[in-house]
């Protein structure tokens, strides 16, 4: 099965689950391309497509929405799966959905969407991008989850093998 990871990141902790997401499901025999959301022309050769997003300010980024609306009728008829990135901390905070969550899995027809993890890196961030984060106390560090990462990844390739064992030749 063909597969597409697409994500839109801005510091790189979220392209970083999309490697983990890539790398499993090509363990699990999967041919997987990784391309940036505006780069992805064409999902027709893809099976499963999944599609993740930084979320800042309870939002995806612009490129993963545009993903998602140039190429929504065409989504409907593949396998699409949806990850947000954005939390912080231990538990991670927000824990509530992005607000565009609703609107990219209906657009989509995704079969699911997971909240996962994120990381902040100071030494990555602008000044102003700083301040934000001073004023809504969040947490800096690491907190992504590769446990929970592997688990959506068997998740999505046990759901893909089902449903290409149960298409028509």
């Amino acid at each position: 099965m063909r597969a597409l990871v697409t994500v839109a990141s801005k510091h790189g902790s979220t392209q970083g689950l999309a490697r983990a997401v890539a790398s499993g499901l090509r363990d699990r025999g999967f041919d997987v391309d990784q391309v940036a959301p505006e780069d992805v022309l064409d999902v027709g050769p893809y099976d499963v497509v999944v599609i993740g997003s930084a979320v800042y300010a309870g939002r995806w980024l612009r490129a993963a929405k545009d993903l998602v609306r140039r190429h929504s009728a065409a989504l409907r008829w593949r396998d699409v799966w949806l990850f947000s990135s954005g939390p912080l901390g231990n538990p991670p905070v927000p824990a509530e959905e992005p607000v565009d969550v609703v609107t990219m899995l209906s657009e989509s027809g995704a079969r699911g969407h997971v909240l996962l993890a994120g990381a902040l890196d100071p030494d990555g961030l602008r000044l102003a991008e700083r301040l934000v984060v001073r004023a809504v106390k969040a947490p800096y560090g690491d907190f992504r989850d590769w446990t929970a990462v592997a688990r959506w990844v068997d998740q999505i390739a046990g759901a893909s093998s089902v449903k290409a064992t149960m298409s028509p030749p």
